[in-house]
């Protein structure tokens, strides 16, 4: 992909056909790709969905092993719905269990089990491998750097 010259600086009004539009749309197919590859490698190293690993990190990252739905669902990226359904799976195959909250009879936690905690140790360096040939190859570590700052600039508007 060859874009077109950026125009002058001043010019932030995006318009169709802008270089800049040509980049986003790169960084999205970059992106699913990636994450679709995430997932076919997980399944077929460790027979585990990518969701159940994502949901399963942050559960294990967590103070005391333990979050709130909302903050499950605002961390993982999905509807409420959607994550009860996954936490239903995750429930039954014995990774998660659901904790009454102790300061709001209304709220439940999301708590990792220890098989939870097993199947993520095992699936991790996996996971981590294929993150690797998947990304990171692609990058020289200055490279990888520099797009870690250019993506802190986007966080703050994201939080």
């Amino acid at each position: 992909m060859s874009p077109s010259p950026p125009p002058e600086p001043s010019d932030a009004t995006l318009r169709p056909g802008d270089w800049r539009v040509d980049i986003w749309r790169a960084f999205l197919r970059a992106h699913a790709e990636v994450v679709r590859q995430l997932e076919r490698d997980l399944m077929a190293d460790v027979g585990m969905p990518l969701p159940w690993y994502d949901v399963l990190l942050q559960l294990v990252e967590a103070p005391g092993h333990r979050l709130r739905m909302a903050d499950l669902a605002d961390r993982v990226l999905l509807s409420r719905s959607g994550l009860t359904r996954l936490i239903d799976r995750l429930q039954a195959a014995g990774l998660v269990r659901r904790a009454p909250s102790p300061h709001d009879a209304r709220g439940t936690y999301t708590v990792v089990t220890e098989d939870g905690m097993a199947r993520l140790r095992a699936a991790a360096p996996f996971h981590l491998a294929s993150v690797q040939r998947a990304w990171m190859q692609h990058f020289s570590d200055d490279e990888l750097r520099t797009l870690g700052e250019l993506l802190e600039r986007v966080r703050p508007v994201a939080e």
